[in-house]
């Protein structure tokens, strides 16, 4: 797995933040990675002040605002306490106004490499919600969400990738998640399937259509695509082949999001780690529509990678950070 130098963890109350903290000290100590630990108040500076006004008076309801910004930092500083018992660098950070948006824009300040979250606490429902999904589709960073009733260590990994030797952008893409994959499975002695949804578009249309194409001529291009397919999959994963004991590699007929999320279920994956790229040209502006699908509807955790110079749709001006060191 690359290196990680600068890892932002997010430790909102609303989050089963403590699911991190086992896989941040080993990649903290592995990597003498810096750490630091951020909570978001969802509220603007100074909107505090103003909603406790009315009662508190001005000096008051400016008082309250404070005390409550250091009751997050107070528990973010009980929290660090353990990570630099273990000489880990720890920084903490209370930050005011929308979380993803605020992550985003600290994850552009300082460089940060990955960012760590658990999933909301939800029993109702268990699929990621819509802040998580806005941090894995924005973040200019890899983000890595795990779920609430993930175990510490993955045990079951699926790599979702879509070679291509023509687009050096997204191959490139794909190399990043098998690293990720691959090293987190040597890591943690999991099962590793790395998949890959393969289709004759509008094979339907063709077979069953009002201008019927010959079955055998179908079958051929099947055939066709099958093997055109297989041979980009082969060839990228060729190089990843030695590198983790308990590997496979899957070709699988159907729509990426079906198979995808049929093989989450059937197989018990509990981590997916796969890329998230524009379709628009606009960089950063939306992951395609597969990545977009699977996220909604996935219930484990999720890795999610970007490819080189993506461009995160938030800019940096925004309300000022509070810092507790």
């Amino acid at each position: 797995m690359r290196d990680f130098r600068n890892i932002l963890v997010v430790c909102d109350e609303d989050s089963a933040y403590e699911h991190a903290f086992e896989r941040l000290c080993w990649l903290a100590q592995s990597h003498a990675a810096r750490v630091t630990l951020v909570d978001v108040i969802e509220s603007a500076p100074g909107d505090l002040s103003r909603l406790f006004r009315a009662w508190a008076g001005s000096d008051g309801a400016h008082q309250i605002e404070e005390d409550i910004v250091a009751l997050h930092r107070a528990r973010l500083e009980d929290l660090a306490e353990p990570l630099r018992e273990q000489q880990i660098q720890v920084t903490t950070l209370v930050l005011l106004g929308t979380p993803f948006v605020q992550i985003i824009r600290q994850v552009m300040r300082d460089g940060h490499d990955l960012v760590i979250k658990g999933a909301q606490r939800s029993r109702a429902r268990p699929m990621l919600s819509d802040p998580d999904i806005q941090l894995l589709r924005k973040c200019g960073c890899p983000v890595w969400v795990l779920n609430v009733a993930a175990e510490p260590r993955a045990r079951r990994i699926l790599a979702a990738v879509d070679p291509d030797p023509e687009d050096e952008r997204r191959d490139r893409l794909n190399w990043q998640i098998l690293e990720f994959a691959t090293a987190l499975a040597r890591r943690d002695g999991a099962w590793l399937d790395v998949v890959n949804a393969w289709r004759l578009p509008e094979e339907s249309a063709l077979r069953y259509g009002r201008a019927r194409v010959p079955e055998a001529e179908v079958d051929r291009l099947v055939a066709n695509a099958q093997r055109q397919s297989d041979w980009r999959l082969q060839r990228l994963t060729a190089d990843f082949a030695g590198s983790c004991e308990m590997m496979r590699v899957l070709h699988l007929k159907g729509t990426p999001t079906d198979v995808i999320l049929d093989h989450v279920e059937t197989d018990g994956i509990d981590t997916v780690v796969m890329g998230t790229m524009g379709r628009t040209g606009i960089a950063g502006l939306l992951v395609g529509n597969t990545a977009e699908s699977i996220l909604k509807r996935v219930a484990c955790s999720v890795l999610t990678v970007k490819p080189e110079g993506f461009v995160p749709p938030v800019s940096l001006t925004g309300s000022p950070e509070m810092r507790a060191q």
